[in-house]
């Protein structure tokens, strides 16, 4: 399982359906921004980033369940309407907020004591939003289940992720404007966000790779 030819892959696959995922996802992704806009301008700079946390959680699935199912689906030769992948969507939303919000708040929780153990359950809980989405576990089974699929995978995933989310964090930190330019704000966020969905494409691929490895084949390159 080398990474390189894991996100060599998955480029291969977001860059050829940029133009659909961008139709899927870009304007859940810019409603986002702007109601995070809003809340901003409503409660002023002492706001409680919780708010914030709360609203990206609540709308991520909206965005992630449906770009799971895109993947999926042209990966094995379907091509679903935007409308099915929505409304599938829909119906997970309520399971997929939830675990959302744990593994949010394990992260953070990780990430509060110090910053590795953020990092380390970041990485451990990667596959539970596929395993809700594409096997229907529920919250609990599906965060235990990465949790597993990670075990003797940490640094094959840990160097995926890292290769993606760290060049993109870094230009969302060089690229964000002041929130007093509210328009370019939004059309940031928005754009920042987008490129970091290429993340859940790399996480698909990984989880493929693992599927296809014999039963109790353990993982350590």
């Amino acid at each position: 399982m080398s990474p390189l030819s894991v996100l060599r892959d998955a480029w291969f696959f977001f860059s050829h359906n940029l133009a659909a995922i961008a139709r899927l996802c870009l304007p859940l992704l810019l409603l986002e921004a702007t109601c995070q806009a809003l809340l901003a301008a409503q409660l002023g700079e002492e706001a409680n980033p919780a708010y914030a946390i709360l609203l990206g959680v609540l709308f991520y699935p909206l965005y992630a369940a449906p770009l799971i199912l895109f993947v999926d689906a042209r990966s094995n030769g379907r091509d679903l309407p935007g409308s099915a992948l929505l409304g599938a969507a829909l119906r997970l939303w309520p399971a997929f907020a939830l675990l959302a919000g744990l593994s949010t708040l394990a992260t953070l929780l990780g990430l509060s004591l110090l910053v590795l153990p953020g990092i380390w359950i970041m990485v451990r809980l990667a596959f539970a939003e596929l395993l809700l989405v594409l096997r229907g576990q529920p919250p609990l089974t599906a965060l235990q289940g990465s949790f597993a699929l990670t075990n003797g995978r940490f640094w094959p995933v840990f160097a995926c992720l890292a290769g993606v989310l760290l060049p993109l964090w870094l230009l969302d930190w060089w690229t964000l404007p002041s929130r007093d330019d509210s328009l370019l704000w939004v059309l940031q966020q928005a754009a920042s966000g987008f490129l970091q969905l290429f993340a859940l494409v790399v996480l698909y691929r990984l989880l493929m790779l693992i599927d296809t490895q014999p039963a109790g084949q353990d993982n350590r390159d």
